[in-house]
């Protein structure tokens, strides 16, 4: 059986930390930038991390598991 190939657009999206966590950058950043505030943005900038309820999933995608 062949080997199983990592998601392509997980492995654009969320990056494993050392402790095990999945960070993702946050959505409403890439368009349409006029109409929120400077706060908002910057806010926006910070990343954050996967639910817990999804990360399992998500490491699956990423390591190339079934």
């Amino acid at each position: 059986m062949p080997k199983m190939k990592t998601h392509s657009g997980a492995k654009k999206r969320f990056r494993l930390t050392a402790s095990g966590k999945i960070k993702r950058a946050k959505q409403n950043k890439n368009h349409i930038l006029n109409k929120k505030s400077r706060k908002r943005k910057r806010n926006l900038r910070q990343g954050g991390y996967v639910d817990v309820s999804q990360a399992k999933t998500i490491k699956n995608l990423i390591s190339g598991q079934a």
